[in-house]
């Protein structure tokens, strides 16, 4: 049961003590992962792309054209250095390109 505080804090401080209590951070992460790529990949290879997961800081990626794949796959360090600059933090360590 959470704990209750008799004092007022704000909105933004009781949802990230929610998020602490009950581990929600790793669920939140694969969701902004994900959000991420969509923003910054774009149309054209979205409609490409089948899945976006994260596990343990690697981010996988479903790819329905091996072409797109090939083409990506040139560029990894710099799609690692985008996203890990739209999600604000160290998340992406790997991309790997399936």
């Amino acid at each position: 049961m959470a704990k209750r505080h008799s004092s007022h804090i704000p909105l933004s401080e009781a949802l990230n003590e929610f998020i602490q209590e009950n581990k929600l951070q790793k669920g939140i992460d694969k969701v902004d992962a994900r959000e991420a790529w969509v923003k910054l990949m774009g149309n054209g290879v979205n409609n490409y792309t089948s899945a976006v997961e994260l596990k343990n800081e690697t981010l996988y990626v479903s790819l329905s054209s091996s072409v797109l794949r090939e083409e990506l796959s040139l560029g990894k360090t710099k799609i690692i250095k985008m996203i890990n600059e739209e999600l604000g933090k160290e998340l992406v360590k790997k991309l790997v390109l399936r």
